[in-house]
């Protein structure tokens, strides 16, 4: 018992799930085993939560998160085409992967936001000032998608002037000049 309790002092913020070779995922915080799909709702509850091998250790929620999706893109209506899964198929192994990456979190991060000011406005509104939000919808989410636009528009062009003056670099580095 004083074990766990250490261990829950160092992982306060974090629900820890150990997987077992068997495939099963334990659940350190409530003692039980759990299914993949108790894994995705703490996702979807923003429960900090993370994967570890049962035998070793090794950090497996990436994996795990990969494999929530998976399943997701698997069944019902699919959130990536084709041709967007491979052209991130592409940027491995690219230079500009790094960056991809990072641009494709900070959108998803910007996009989110988008959504929770939406929802909070909803959600505090009386039924007057509903109707009100809804007559106002159209010019209102112009603006707020304006703005998701123009904040991805310039992560975009951080991007660019990241690889210019790296590629600046490399090319000074190896005595050529532009």
């Amino acid at each position: 018992m004083v074990e766990k309790n250490q261990g829950a002092e160092s992982q306060s913020s974090q629900r820890v799930i150990k997987k077992y070779p068997n495939r099963r995922l334990y659940d350190t915080d409530t003692s039980s085993y759990i299914t993949l799909a108790e894994v995705k709702q703490m996702v979807m509850d923003s429960e900090p939560v993370v994967i570890k091998d049962a035998k070793t250790g090794e950090d497996l929620t990436r994996s795990i998160l990969l494999q929530i999706i998976l399943e997701e893109e698997a069944g019902g209506a699919p959130m990536f085409s084709e041709a967007v899964l491979a052209n991130i198929i592409r940027f491995y192994g690219h230079a500009m992967q790094g960056y991809m990456g990072s641009y494709i979190e900070k959108n998803v991060q910007l996009f989110t936001d988008f959504q929770n000011k939406l929802a909070e406005q909803s959600h505090n509104a009386s039924p007057e000032a509903w109707n009100q939000f809804m007559r106002m919808q159209p010019p209102m989410m112009q603006n707020m998608m304006s703005s998701y636009m123009e904040q991805s528009q310039n992560m975009f062009s951080q991007m660019q002037e990241q690889m210019q003056k790296q590629t600046e670099q490399m090319l000074g580095a190896l005595g050529i000049k532009r």
